[in-house]
Parts: C-alpha cells; sequence; structure tokens
C-alpha cells in the first residue's frame, strides 16, 4: 500500500526512531550471494545521507585512494559532509585536492548520472575537523567539523545520518558532548584499529558517555579489502591499479601517484553502504558483517603493568600512578613501540596514561618525568586476541554496539572479520573497475 503526503513523512521517522532505541539482536542469516543482495545505496527510496570523517594527507596514502573510490560513488549516496580529521599533517586542503580532480573528471562522470554532485558542491561541504588527538576528557573545544556534524544530524530529514570514520574520531566525540540530542539520528562505521591507537581518549569518552551510540567498530575487519580473498592475475593489489586505474582519468592518475598498489583501508565503511544491508550489520556486504560486541575491553590499574598482567587486542588500558604529594610541573610521558604518550595530572592527585594495542604480543613502557617517583619506571604486558566465545556475551550497555566477528571462519590469519569482506573482493574490485571508466570516457563513447 502506498503511503502518501505526511504519513509516508511520519511512518519514515518512526521506522527511524525504531531502528534506533531497539538494539537489533539478528540471527546470523544465511549467506546470499552478492548478487541476491537488495540494492543498498538507498533507504526508503532515497540515498544514504553520508559524512566523511578522514584523516587524509597523514602518514598514510589509503584515505586518498579511499576518498577517490568514494567519489567516482558520489552519484549513489547524498554526500552531505567531508572532515579532515588527521592526528598528523593531513588538512583540508588534501580533500580538496582529490576533488580539483574530480573536478576534471566531472564532464565525463556526469554523463553517466546527474546525480554526481558538482565539484563546488563538495567543495561548499569540506570542513576542517580536530588536528590533534584528544587530550584525556576525550573532548577539547568545537570544531568547524564538530559543528557541521551537529547541523547536518539536526536537519528536518527522517533518514539517519551515517557518518564514516577513517581517521580520528575526535570530531563525533565533540559533536556528542555539545549536542548529544543528536545521537538517535547516527549510525556510525569507525574504522578502529591504529586510529584507535592514537586516539584512545575520544574512543573512550564515546565509549562511558554515549553507550547507545549505534556504531560499527571495525578494528580488523576492514583489512579484508587489501588482505586475503582473490590475488590472481587483475585481482592482485598491483596488477589491479595498473590495468584498472592508472590512465583512467586525473582520479585514476592520482590515486596511483599516491600509491601503485591497492590499499584502501577506509573503503569497506563505503562499501557497506552500497552492497549489503546496512540496518542490520550481522548481514553480509562490502563492508563485512560484525557481531553485537562484548563489553569494551578496559584496564585499569594503579601501578606499572607487569608480564603478567594482560590485555584485549583493541582494548584500552589505563594507568593511574600516584605522585606522592609532588608538585610536578606536568611533565610526565610514557614511551611504548612508536609511542610517546602524555601524562594527564587528575584532580586525584595521579598521572594517568592511556595506551591502546592493535596487535598481539608483548609490550614493553618506560616512563620520564620531572617527578622523581616516576621518572624511569618501566612496565610490561601482554596482549591477547580475544576468544570466539566473546561474541555469545552481548553487552548490555552497549546495545547498539557491533564489532568484529572473533570466529576463525570470518578471519584472515590473525585479523578478526577481514574474511567477512575478502570474500567479495572480485565483487567489489569489478565494479570499482567499471566506474573508473567513466573518469576517462563519456557514456556515449563507452557504448
Amino acid at each position: 500500500m502506498a503511503i502518501h503526503g505526511s504519513l509516508r513523512i511520519n511512518a519514515l521517522a518512526l521506522i527511524s526512531l525504531l531502528l534506533t532505541v531497539t538494539p537489533a539482536k539478528a540471527q546470523q542469516p544465511a549467506q546470499p550471494k552478492i548478487k541476491d543482495f537488495t540494492a543498498s545505496s538507498e533507504l526508503y527510496g532515497q540515498p544514504y545521507r553520508v559524512i566523511v570523517s578522514t584523516d587524509i594527507g597523514g602518514t598514510d596514502p589509503d584515505d586518498f585512494q579511499s576518498m577517490v573510490h568514494l567519489l567516482v560513488y558520489a552519484d549513489c549516496l547524498n554526500i552531505e559532509g567531508l572532515i579532515s580529521s588527521p592526528f598528523g599533517p593531513g588538512r583540508k586542503q588534501h580533500i580538496l585536492d582529490v576533488i580539483d580532480c574530480y573536478e576534471k573528471d566531472y564532464p565525463n562522470l556526469k554523463t553517466y548520472s546527474e546525480k554526481y554532485p558538482t565539484p563546488d558542491g563538495l567543495r561548499a561541504i569540506t570542513k576542517q575537523g580536530e588536528t590533534e588527538a584528544a587530550p584525556y576528557t576525550g573532548v577539547r573545544e568545537s570544531t568547524e567539523g564538530s559543528r557541521w556534524i551537529v547541523e547536518c544530524a539536526r536537519r528536518d530529514d527522517p533518514r539517519p545520518l551515517h557518518v564514516l570514520i577513517w581517521g580520528g574520531i575526535e570530531d563525533l566525540a565533540q559533536a556528542l558532548h555539545d549536542a548529544p540530542d543528536v545521537l538517535p539520528k547516527l549510525r556510525v562505521y569507525y574504522i578502529g584499529g591504529p586510529n584507535k591507537k592514537w586516539g584512545p581518549d575520544a574512543y573512550q569518552y564515546v565509549a562511558d558517555h554515549h553507550p547507545s551510540l549505534w556504531i560499527i567498530e571495525a578494528n580488523s575487519t576492514y583489512r579484508g579489502w587489501f588482505t586475503g580473498g582473490d590475488k590472481t592475475g587483475e585481482w592482485s593489489n598491483t596488477e589491479f591499479v595498473k590495468q584498472h586505474i592508472a590512465g583512467h582519468g586525473s582520479l585514476g592518475e592520482f590515486f596511483t601517484s599516491k600509491l601503485n598498489a591497492i590499499k584502501m583501508g577506509d573503503t569497506p565503511s563505503v562499501g557497506w553502504l552500497l552492497k549489503g544491508s546496512p540496518e542490520d550489520p550481522t548481514q553480509p556486504g562490502w563492508g563485512g558483517s560484525y557481531v553485537r560486541a562484548w563489553e569494551r575491553p578496559f584496564l585499569k590499574l594503579n601501578r606499572m603493568p607487569t608480564q603478567d598482567d594482560r590485555i584485549e587486542v583493541f582494548g584500552v588500558l589505563e594507568i593511574a600512578l600516584p605522585t606522592d604529594g609532588a608538585k610536578p610541573t606536568g611533565q610526565a610521558a610514557m614511551s611504548v613501540e612508536n609511542q610517546r604518550l602524555g601524562g594527564y595530572l587528575a584532580e586525584d592527585g595521579t598521572v594517568r596514561f592511556r595506551f591502546c594495542p592493535k596487535s598481539t604480543g608483548h609490550f614493553h613502557f618506560a616512563i620520564a618525568s620531572d617527578i622523581p617517583g616516576l621518572d624511569g619506571k618501566t612496565g610490561d604486558i601482554q596482549v591477547f586476541l580475544p576468544p570466539s566465545e566473546s561474541a555469545k556475551h552481548d553487552s548490555n550497555e552497549l546495545p547498539n554496539w557491533w564489532t568484529d566477528d572473533p570466529s576463525s571462519k570470518s578471519a584472515e590469519g590473525i585479523h578478526h572479520g577481514a574474511a567477512s569482506v575478502s570474500r567479495w573482493r572480485e565483487d567489489y574490485l569489478r565494479d570499482f573497475a567499471s566506474r573508473m571508466l567513466r573518469c576517462s570516457a563519456t557514456k556515449s563513447d563507452s557504448n
């Protein structure tokens, strides 16, 4: 039965509200072939609303590649924001550089679909977000990016707002802090892993203060885009770029100039909206399939850890050390692996450090401080993979939180969940190749 006028809008709003407040406890579905999927680039007959937060221009070229991929699929989505949210040198200008390439290919692209946004339209929604990792409190002050998330979420639109986080989660944390009323409207796909490692404080703020947020925490599933699957012939990471990306318009040349092999670690967040069932993360799709999250691993110690201490990979370790009444200048840093973690002087007189390991194994800590009782302290910890039984213990505190499937059937080696992406490798690469043809020829020329 057709729904017309205001009745249709109210019905859509009700469906959106029910999706928000009712945690899905879906059973694992049968695994259909990709061709059997319901087209999922639309919700209720309209494209998904999307904001992308990216650390493009930082230490890894994969965000440039993922941005090229996003733009050649821009006619399938309502892109409402592109936010620069790096931990290092990346800035808004790096997004604009990709849009400049898109502008050169736009005359060809628009012959395939009038829904491709104009280059100036994309520039208008490109914003600068937070440029530093959050402090211990998890938030600092609003940014152009965090304010844009709030503005978009508050629009009179019954559709959820999908926030795809490719870099720091700081702008999302700030938006939730400044405007908690927007939380029910958000659907977040967070590429965790290394981003969680560099920004544990903002992540912990979200987990502690906004546990009802609808979020996919993809710590290792994303690796399936470039790890595993069929890598023979044209489907190898390097040969695919050579045959299907290089020489395909300005975007293709830009993609290749950054890296001549597939990395694209953030692209599963887009693939999740293109092919699959985004309303139910347990179902298969290009962005992977997920399980309800168990309690997020968190270990707090009031001493330095020892080799007998253990924490789950991608968990958050908090060390709170007493200062014994010293009046420090605030200089305390903990070195671990390739990080130097700044200490936070809490009101209770402790100095606190947070650490998130993105791999298993043994980690060693050493402190340098102007506090005599802390300077020179060392510690160690063992990091382990979560057992498959973890998925049987859904968190009551996190009713809408999803994460990597810890079962062996969904893993690529030690990377939990990655096989739920890599299984579709030929499908999504073949589709991407057809999209790249649009950059170098008009629709009439390609027929």
